[in-house]
């Protein structure tokens, strides 16, 4: 869409800020943001959007999805979890390396680009796996087109464990990029699946999940990759972050872009708690899993005192056959995309974080830290990837409303008070009101070096 559109009089949450304004688009940028009653100078033709009583965001920016392609396409693929993304007001993601096969290659990631480039509505990036031998490969790897590394410090979907400790070092010594990890003590986990073994046998309960993938397992890995990227002044980015004792390892009193240490929450650690696991099961399992209210509670305040710097999803869908079955044999994940920003606006209506909060730790943020270029604001000469809500109509998830793949969420049965209207993707409206532009397509982010 290369004609100016102006969105007017919305309630525009950016920058810390919130204050009714509009906004100009021309082509794939943003030209100008008026505030108030200022003057609005277009001298040619447009579209306008009356924004009135609606909140305009930045696009939200997920720096941590599964969309299963390739292989593993029967849960969900490019196609489908980003049109549920752009529903749900994300118009970035970053795409995980944990698929079949696994991105640990040159060759392997640019194959899931050129596949996003003809699959997705949403803006793309996608990090490349560490393994224990693919060294040189991570080497060859370009920051300015590549949004980093991925290692799993605690095995998981995938099996891409990385646990040799010359790897390790290397790693977090040699590597320039942002080195993301997932924290998870695989001895610890191991010890603790024994130990309940013995107490319960092979069918051990879900409600056991967050005792065996303990705190004390997180702690104990999140711990030594801080040490590690703290020995060698390391980019590190923790991710899903579920324990009060966790937060002892980050700062609050570093500007964002003085951080080296950086940590992510996802919304399901700041929604559930290990008492919703009598109503839910197996829906709620995720690796981390979820913990206690206390754990939920120090999660809160380290993202409203700047400990966590991002909130992100997770979303690792599966088919509601592979949840099924023990705390052992279940699947590890859910779908969240396309309700992270109601979710989180939600709590945002009851008061845990505000709404420059909620911008700034799933817009701001991520753009801060991963170095995107041009995106992540509302700001003229930006991407114009915006999305506009209705913070006043309330829905109810449903089967008839789900888009995942998969066709299931945890948040099935819950009403949201907002509703995401219109999603922007580079000046495209591609989400209009439940329609979507079947001929948008996002485009590869790039990043400052």
């Amino acid at each position: 869409m290369n004609s100016i559109q102006l969105i007017r009089n919305a309630t525009i949450v950016n920058d810390g800020r919130t204050f009714v304004g509009s906004v100009v688009i021309v082509g794939k940028r943003i030209k100008s943001v008026y505030e108030g009653n200022e003057t609005i100078d277009i001298s040619e033709p447009y579209i306008e959007i009356d924004a009135t009583g609606l909140l305009l965001l930045p696009g939200i920016i997920d720096d941590q999805v599964h969309f299963r392609d390739p292989g593993l396409t029967h849960k969900g693929d490019l196609y489908t979890e980003s049109r549920a993304a752009v529903a749900g007001g994300i118009t970035s993601f970053f795409e995980m390396p944990n698929t079949k096969p696994q991105a640990t290659t040159i060759d392997l990631l640019e194959e899931k680009y050129t596949a996003a480039s003809i699959k997705s509505f949403a803006n793309y990036s996608f990090l490349m796996g560490v393994t224990n031998d693919n060294f040189d490969e991570l080497k060859k790897l370009n920051p300015r087109n590549v949004a980093g590394v991925k290692m799993f410090m605690g095995s998981s979907t995938g099996n891409m464990l990385v646990d040799n400790e010359k790897t390790l070092n290397r790693v977090f010594s040699e590597i320039p990029l942002l080195i993301v990890t997932h924290c998870e003590d695989e001895v610890t986990i191991k010890q603790n699946i024994e130990h309940y073994k013995q107490l319960l046998g092979e069918d051990i309960p879900i409600e056991y999940h967050p005792l065996i993938r303990s705190a004390e397992a997180c702690y104990k890995s999140s711990s030594y990759a801080v040490e590690l990227a703290t020995k060698y002044n390391s980019r590190l980015h923790v991710f899903h972050l579920s324990s009060a004792k966790e937060m002892a390892l980050f700062s609050s009193d570093i500007p964002l872009k003085e951080k080296r240490i950086t940590a992510e929450v996802c919304v399901h650690h700041l929604w559930f708690t290990d008492a919703d696991y009598a109503k839910y099961g197996n829906r709620i399992k995720w690796n981390p899993a979820i913990k206690t209210e206390s754990d939920r509670l120090a999660l809160i305040d380290a993202v409203n005192s700047n400990k966590i710097d991002v909130i992100a999803t997770d979303h690792a869908p599966h088919l509601l056959s592979e949840k099924e079955g023990s705390c052992l044999t279940a699947a590890s994940g859910g779908p969240l995309v396309q309700h992270s920003l109601v979710a989180m606006l939600q709590l945002a209506n009851q008061g845990v974080f505000s709404l420059e909060k909620v911008v700034e730790k799933m817009c701001h943020a991520p753009a801060e830290l991963f170095r995107i270029e041009k995106r992540g604001y509302i700001r003229p000469g930006y991407f114009a990837d915006l999305v506009l809500v209705d913070p006043n109509r309330s829905w109810v998830v449903d089967t008839d409303n789900i888009l995942y793949k998969c066709g299931w969420s945890p948040f099935e049965g819950t009403r949201f008070d907002a509703s995401v209207l219109q999603t922007w993707v580079n000046g495209n409206l591609v989400y209009d009101n439940g329609q979507f532009d079947e001929s948008v397509r996002g485009e590869r982010l790039l990043f400052e070096c």
